[in-house]
Formats: C-alpha cells, sequence, structure tokens
C-alpha cells in the first residue's frame, strides 16, 4: 500500500488535505482511492478498482487504508479527545441525521460556511464525511426542501 499528498487547502487553523492511495495486489488487483482528511476526520473522495470491488470490500476499504493515511497526515490533534489524530485514536464518523433534520444541518453548516468566506460545500463534506458528490446532493435536497435559496434565479 502506499499513500502520498495529493493537494492541501489550509485556511485559518483548519487543514483539509486530500491523498492518494493505491493498493496493490500479488494477482494484479489494484485498488486506486482519493481520501480527504478534515478536522481528524477521513473520507473517501473516489474509488476506482481493477477488478470491481463487491460492496462488503468497498465497505471494508476505510479501515484497510485508515491506518496508513493518518501516518501520512502527520500527527494531528484531536479536538474532541486531545488526542494526537493518528491512528491510535480512531474515531468513528458521526452519523448524520436523514430526512428534514440533516437537511436543515446541511444548510446551517453551507451559510455559516459561506458568511465566513470558505468553501460551503467542503463545509458540508467535513460535517458530514461524505464525498463531494454526496455532499452536493445533500445541499440541493436542502435548496429543494426550502432551507436554501434557489441556485438560479426561475423565470
Amino acid at each position: 500500500m502506499s499513500v502520498w499528498p495529493a493537494w492541501e487547502v489550509r485556511e485559518d487553523e483548519r487543514t483539509t488535505s486530500w491523498f492518494t492511495v493505491r493498493l496493490a495486489f500479488s494477482d494484479g488487483a489494484r485498488v486506486d482511492a482519493l481520501a480527504v482528511v478534515c478536522d481528524g476526520c477521513a473520507s473517501l473522495e473516489e474509488v476506482r478498482a481493477q477488478p470491481a470491488l463487491s460492496l462488503d470490500d468497498l465497505a471494508e476499504l476505510a479501515d484497510w487504508i485508515e491506518e496508513p493515511l493518518f501516518e501520512a497526515c502527520g500527527p494531528r490533534r484531536d479536538p474532541a479527545s486531545g488526542r494526537g489524530g493518528s491512528a491510535g485514536s480512531r474515531r468513528a464518523r458521526a452519523t448524520w441525521p436523514r430526512g428534514i433534520e440533516g437537511r436543515r444541518l446541511v444548510a446551517q453548516e453551507y451559510r455559516a460556511a459561506q458568511q465566513g468566506g470558505a468553501d460551503p460545500v467542503l463545509a458540508v463534506m467535513c460535517a458530514t464525511g461524505h464525498s463531494r458528490r454526496r455532499s452536493l446532493r445533500l445541499i440541493s435536497q436542502a435548496r429543494d426542501s426550502g432551507f436554501l435559496a434557489p441556485r438560479h434565479a426561475r423565470r
């Protein structure tokens, strides 16, 4: 397994880092992933596998790459526990509420980031632990529910 930095965005005291992860197996199978680490939480942005992964293997992928990913990040502080954010202080992803409550919280995160001059989509990604695509879907659902203003004015 190899992990190397792809890019990093720093904003005030907050750092969001993307990493390229490659798992190569002796039988020729390969998994390439783009992982994002923000505030001590890691999520998978994109996964490509040859041959394709089963759903069970995909569910276990995060466990396979978590330790090497946090080692590549270096020592980070976990604000919730006060410990370092490496593999020794493993943190489960917080469950995000579904339905109207989840959409309302997405809208709050989005507006708070906008008002603070930060990237609102990235803020939703970090808050929910979901990929960019899933976060954009949650934002559009919040718009459809009336929690956010429409993206384009209707004529």
